[in-house]
């Protein structure tokens, strides 16, 4: 299995010990961008909660996987023995159970005094909720995030991008590089708690500030950017598909109206800074835009700085000519796939190679970890640790 080499974390070492949601993109952003990120799975285990097979999982590409009974009487020291040659490990348990199974952060550091250890969790490693199960809907629901998105009759969820993903392994993957930073300088290792409550608030920030200075309504629909205004909201067209217009500057916006036929009409000239009148524009907005097919808007509206894109399905993403142009997509596998992110002008990540199967890599990952074929063969013969065979 060929493991991407390229990246500004090249030669970093990471242990991701195995999970479903953050934890897995958090260990897919790391292997992107060049670190050797070693994932250990539970033999046999598959999640209820993830049902895809694993050759199409692709938050798991870019990294070889070991299989270890973490139960096993030798599956801790197994584990700590790859803790000694890595800069990183992060676990996506409840608060203690790391502990329970003598890879905590404690035991990790007497090995390597470096480690960076990472812990995801929904809730925190303290308060009155550290010990309860929990997914994306819940965090962002009691940090303000889910009352502000949906409908005015009702709060929707948005997918699990803003929780799991966005404030939750986006997060934790920021917060072990700054570890790493640090501790390359001071010789030290430290304990990085990111839990999706607190991602999710910061990912917040701006509309707490809305609020406070009272710029932002506890309504749902009724605000700039959440569908209230008229000039920032999807429209559909005369085929059923869509555009999304975002003309928030006053000279987008008067591109807009321009493009619609709109710029002669006083309640529309008048009318973006007067949020009453918003209900109404949106209505006859939505007629205007009804009244012509997707592709003839687009071509209206082509070359100019009105703001105004089509809404693609998320099937037609990797086939978009803007996409195409920026190599936006990469192949994994069979599979299109959203290609690394950021870019690098000179440390360029490379193609991510496909995601394993559980314990496809235990013998090669285990040796080249450090730890010898007589010892791997002891461990795979006890059942401490399984090779398994391919995805496909």
């Amino acid at each position: 299995m060929d493991i991407v080499s390229a990246g500004p974390l090249s030669g970093v070492r990471v242990i991701e010990i195995g999970g479903i949601g953050p934890g897995p993109f958090c260990g897919m952003m790391l292997a992107d961008m060049g670190a050797e990120v070693l994932r250990v799975d539970r033999p046999g285990y598959r999640s209820p909660a993830n049902p895809l097979p694993p050759h199409a999982d692709l938050m798991n590409r870019g990294r070889r996987s070991v299989a270890i009974d973490l139960k096993a009487p030798r599956g801790a020291q197994t584990v700590l023995r790859l803790v000694e040659s890595a800069d990183i490990i992060f676990e996506g348990f409840r608060p203690g159970v790391v502990e329970r199974l003598g890879i905590g952060p404690e035991a990790c550091a007497e090995r390597n005094p470096r480690i960076v250890f990472g812990r995801m969790t929904g809730w925190g490693q303290q308060g009155s909720l550290a010990d309860r199960a929990g997914h994306d809907i819940n965090y962002i629901g009691l940090t303000g995030v889910l009352a502000a998105i949906g409908t005015p009759e009702s709060p929707l969820p948005p997918l699990n991008v803003v929780g799991d993903f966005g404030g939750g392994g986006m997060l934790l993957a920021f917060g072990l590089v700054c570890a790493l930073h640090e501790a390359r300088a001071s010789g030290r290792g430290q304990v990085v708690d990111a839990s999706i409550v607190d991602g999710a608030s910061l990912l917040m920030t701006l509309f707490h500030a809305f609020a406070g200075e009272g710029f932002w309504s506890p309504a749902r629909g009724v605000n700039l950017l959440d569908g209230g205004s008229h000039f920032y909201n999807v429209y559909e067209c005369a085929d059923g598909r869509h555009v999304a217009a975002g003309a928030i500057e006053p000279q987008f916006y008067r591109r807009l109206l321009a493009g619609l036929g709109l710029d002669q009409d006083r309640d529309f000239l008048d009318g973006q800074a007067r949020p009453e009148l918003w209900p109404v524009l949106k209505k006859r907005m939505a007629e205007v835009f009804r009244s012509r097919t997707q592709a003839e808007w687009l071509a209206e509206f082509e070359g100019t700085d009105a703001c105004l894109t089509e809404v693609v399905p998320l099937g037609e993403a990797a086939g978009h000519p803007l996409n195409v142009e920026r190599d936006a997509f990469v192949r994994v596998g069979s599979m299109a796939a959203p290609a690394p992110a950021p870019r690098f002008s000179r440390t360029a990540p490379g193609v991510p190679s496909p995601p394993p199967a559980p314990g496809q890599d235990t013998v090669a990952g285990l040796t080249s970890w450090g730890l010898s074929a007589a010892e791997v063969d002891d461990l795979v013969g006890d059942g401490t640790v399984v090779q398994a065979g391919a995805p496909w």
